[in-house]
């Protein structure tokens, strides 16, 4: 099965706002946090246009999903309560940060530790 033949039977976003529960119609289902989804957003703002400008996101701890909004039958868009709501989540996207989260974590908690970042919320 190619990565291109994923396609979501459900998305679930559960009560405390902090998890979405994607399935797969292969029985793939993934629980992803919303902290993880809002720091992996593939939005050009966290993006970039080329990978020099990709941007290492602190202090998402807390962050929740206040919406999910279908885009067309090939992604979601994800509005979370930091106002961020421009990455939009195609199923193949949201297929492989399931598959690769534990990699993917731990490169962004390694980016957070050698930039000095952390991930609780700044207080002003």
């Amino acid at each position: 099965m190619t990565d291109s033949q994923v396609w979501p039977t459900e998305l679930r976003l559960h009560k405390d706002r902090k998890t979405l529960t994607v399935t797969f119609d292969g029985g793939e289902s993934f629980d992803l946090p919303a902290e993880y989804l809002r720091v992996k957003s593939p939005s050009a703002e966290v993006q970039g246009h080329s990978p020099d400008e990709r941007k290492t996101v602190p202090g998402k701890r807390d962050v929740a999903i206040l919406e999910v909004l279908q885009v067309g039958n090939y992604a979601v868009r994800l509005v979370f309560d930091d106002m961020h709501s421009t990455g939009i989540y195609g199923w193949d996207y949201l297929a492989e940060l399931g598959r690769n989260r534990a990699t993917y974590w731990q490169d962004y908690l390694d980016e957070l530790a050698a930039k000095n970042l952390s991930r609780e919320p700044s207080r002003h």
